[in-house]
């Protein structure tokens, strides 16, 4: 859980400095910070990516994780979601919950909530966690100055969602071997490494529909120890 404490304090103290500094921040230095997170994500994914043990599972995890994203599209699922709150707030002038609803999608709808969390919970570390709140903490600070207090407010969804994902970890680490949470880290570091690449606008690839690839080293080796290979 410290890793989403430290998640959650860094978007309200990034975020109040944004409303201290407005519109100061002039759009090429957003764009050069943004860029050089960017880069900084694609290592962090790809030392992640590099520690696996069985390129042929993190392959095939890629490969199911993939189908079974698309089938249920859930980059569209987001989407819908965020088009439903724009709609009923485009013609409000609420900037309050604008802002809180922008913020509170872009923190909480990325890989990195979700291995960061499991991360915390599973092993107790929390270095995805302060990557994350480095990259949380910039966006805060540029949301804010544009979209006013709102955006510290969804500190308190990205708590209660990467806490919960920590504490149901932290109950299901029993079951998990080495192998799992080698190979699931693994998974994980390629997804991490797409949101870099996003970032930095060389190709845009749907990192929602890959979640699924981050659970599927577990299932796959669970099922290869009941059939005993």
């Amino acid at each position: 859980m410290f890793g989403t404490i430290i998640n959650a304090t860094a978007i309200v103290i990034c975020g109040f400095i944004g409303l201290l500094l407005k519109e100061a921040l002039p759009s090429r230095l957003c764009d050069t910070i943004t860029q050089g997170l960017g880069l900084g994500v694609v290592i962090i994914g790809t030392t992640m990516a590099l520690e696996t043990e069985n390129i042929t599972l993190m392959l095939v995890s890629l490969l199911l994780g993939a189908i079974v994203g698309e089938l249920i599209d859930i980059e569209k699922q987001l989407k819908r979601i965020g088009d439903a709150l724009e709609s009923r707030l485009k013609n409000s002038s609420n900037n309050v919950s604008l802002g809180f609803v922008s913020a509170s999608l872009l923190f909480c709808t990325g890989s990195m909530a979700i291995m960061g969390a499991l991360e915390n919970g599973i092993t107790g570390t929390y270095s995805i966690l302060l990557s994350k709140s480095l990259l949380d903490g910039i966006f805060a600070m540029i949301l804010s100055s544009t979209m006013g207090i709102g955006v510290l407010l969804s500190a308190i969804p990205v708590f209660l969602y990467q806490g919960s994902i920590a504490l149901l970890a932290t109950s299901i680490k029993p079951f998990l071997s080495t192998a799992m949470i080698t190979e699931m880290n693994a998974v994980g570091g390629i997804l991490i490494m797409a949101i870099g690449i996003n970032m930095l606008k060389i190709k845009e690839f749907k990192v929602g529909n890959l979640l699924p690839a981050i659970i599927m080293p577990i299932l796959i080796l669970w099922m290869m120890g009941l059939w005993g290979l």
